[in-house]
């Protein structure tokens, strides 16, 4: 499920609660709201700011740059989530020759990793969201707007706002090489994609796809194995006549 939920939880660490600002939100006029801090005002507003718009930074623009270039990889940014802060401690590796397009979002918990392969291309809004980890092969290209996340956002606690109830994790997600995602597609937890597979446009893949094959639907099903090209024979009959 995405991962654009959880945005209190996300709030919370990141503005903490403000010097002297009662936590009691009823006096916000908002009503009586355990889980709605106080987060009027500036200051509140500046610290927000800072974290969800970290990447936005010139300075940090700059810092992810040197690391793309010392790695041999390039962002087109605007770039979203932990990159500069996974990239440097190393739980966000990317191969040489991957390129990432603009509005790409990696979102990590603190023990997840994402590793993505060399010659890997990741278009527009390509989101990658990891629990526990996702591995993705070499040379694997991702069409506009694809999610890949490995847990589901829980929503069966009835005393807590869908917002709050965090993340189960399903399983490392793996994408062998050369498999081609189309516009929109969505991978779930646990899921293996084989190499060269190619998965249809708005498909949802929640069972694992076999190498080579073609997948399509919600939820993806094999619609047919790939006729690969041949090598094409040689002339004569191999006599050296």
């Amino acid at each position: 499920m995405s991962r654009t939920g959880g945005a209190g939880a996300a709030a919370a660490a990141a503005i903490g609660n403000p010097v002297g600002v009662s936590e009691d939100s009823s006096t916000q006029g908002g009503g009586e709201d355990p889980h709605v801090f106080p987060q009027r005002g500036l200051r509140n507003w500046w610290r927000k700011h800072r974290w969800y718009d970290r990447t936005h930074r010139p300075l940090n623009r700059l810092r992810i740059n040197l690391i793309a270039a010392r790695g041999g990889f390039f962002v087109r940014h605007p770039i979203e989530g932990e990159v500069l802060e996974a990239l440097r401690d190393g739980r966000l590796q990317i191969g040489e020759g991957t390129h990432l397009e603009p509005g790409c979002w990696f979102t990590m918990a603190p023990g997840a990793h994402i590793t993505i392969g060399r010659g890997c291309y990741l278009n527009r809004e390509t989101m990658l969201a990891a629990q526990e980890g996702i591995e993705i092969g070499d040379h694997v290209m991702f069409a506009n707007h694809c999610f890949v996340g490995d847990a589901d956002h829980r929503f069966d606690d009835p005393e807590l706002p869908v917002t709050w109830q965090g993340f189960k994790p399903k399983g490392v997600v793996k994408i062998g090489d050369n498999a081609w995602l189309g516009k929109g597609v969505v991978v779930t937890g646990g899921v293996e994609i084989g190499a060269r597979a190619v998965i249809g446009s708005n498909s949802v893949v929640t069972r694992s796809v076999p190498a080579g094959t073609i997948a399509a639907g919600a939820p993806a099903t094999v619609k047919r194995e790939i006729e690969f090209k041949q090598p094409e024979e040689a002339d004569g009959d191999g006599d050296g006549a």
